[in-house]
């Protein structure tokens, strides 16, 4: 029996090797990715681009679900009741590191229902403004501010966005104050600094270089670690400024349910890092506005960690609420 038992054991692990790896871990169901967003913004084409990779790595279909809405809290809360073991969540800091302080009750815990999978990429921020505004560097704008309280206004996509909430922070390191003008995303906000309305705005790379690559505006400043090639010279707000604590990533990662099997995130974290360091990769993401940031689970889970501290001091000390 022993002799017989060998050969059928080598047999049958030989066979589990050839299946593909999500397979095993999600009962051959599909992958689903939630995406926060509508279909064609950074994000969804993020997504797209890492299930089409996914796809072959995995070797089963991978499906994207766009759930807009409520800053993304509508997606987050699909995915943290999800049960099928095969749905993730294409995340960012809106519903997971944000929303928790401003809103008095969510739908779901993003604490305990959530898990960090991978860490893939950062959208950065910019200070920028049109380009006959007065304003050549951050200093210039800082210092207008000391001299007019209030009155030196910034435009956001929205409050309680990123954006919104990166402008609070620059004001609040620096002791000024500066006046809030929010928006419904990004175009309206970009056509009222084209046009004088407001003096400044803080929005990402992705939505001001086109202003950048016609000559229409100039970025003062990144809210990154380091330069950035694509915004020219601008410096980062920290060089600028001398400011701790401005660097802001913008992070975009994958999350799963708790629930999900411990395998099959691993298998998906591993998978996500690979097409993450790809150089085709970098090169997607770039023409997007984004930075390829690869990292684990644990690469994740410590941005997230660091997020929520820092936009739950910004909102505290800045008295912000959301309608």
């Amino acid at each position: 029996m022993k002799l017989l038992w060998k050969p059928l054991a080598l047999g049958l692990a030989a066979c589990l090797a050839t299946l593909p790896s999500w397979a095993q871990q999600a009962n051959d169901k599909p992958l689903r990715i939630v995406v926060p967003f509508a279909p064609g913004g950074a994000q969804d084409v993020i997504a797209r681009y890492l299930g089409a990779k996914l796809t072959d790595k995995l070797g089963t279909p991978v499906i994207i679900d766009n759930k807009a809405g409520a800053g993304g809290i509508v997606a987050a809360d699909a995915v943290a009741k999800a049960t099928d073991g095969a749905t993730v969540l294409l995340a960012t800091g809106g519903a997971v590191t944000i929303a928790p302080h401003l809103q008095a009750k969510l739908p779901y815990d993003p604490v305990h229902e959530l898990v960090p999978v991978a860490l893939v990429a950062d959208t950065p921020m910019t200070l920028s403004v049109r380009a006959e505004s007065p304003y050549k560097t951050i200093a210039d704008v800082l210092r207008d501010a000391k001299a007019r309280p209030g009155q030196v206004t910034y435009a956001s996509t929205g409050n309680g966005t990123v954006s919104h909430l990166t402008g609070a922070l620059l004001a609040q390191a620096s002791g000024v104050s500066l006046l809030h003008v929010p928006y419904r995303g990004a175009a309206p906000a970009l056509t009222d600094l084209l046009g004088g309305q407001v003096a400044t705005i803080v929005t990402s790379v992705a939505s001001i270089e086109p202003m950048v690559a016609s000559g229409k505006a100039r970025v003062l400043g990144t809210f990154s670690r380091a330069a950035l090639p694509s915004m020219g010279t601008a410096p980062t707000v920290g060089e600028a400024t001398g400011l701790a604590g401005m660097e802001v990533p913008v992070w975009v990662g994958v999350m799963a349910p708790a629930r999900m099997p411990a395998g099959g995130i691993d298998k998906l974290s591993a998978a996500l890092v690979e097409v993450c360091n790809l150089p085709e990769t970098k090169q997607r993401f770039a023409q997007l506005g984004a930075v390829n940031t690869c990292g684990n689970a644990a690469a994740l889970g410590k941005v997230v960690t660091e997020d929520s501290q820092r936009w739950a001091k910004v909102i505290k000390q800045g008295g912000i609420k959301v309608d």
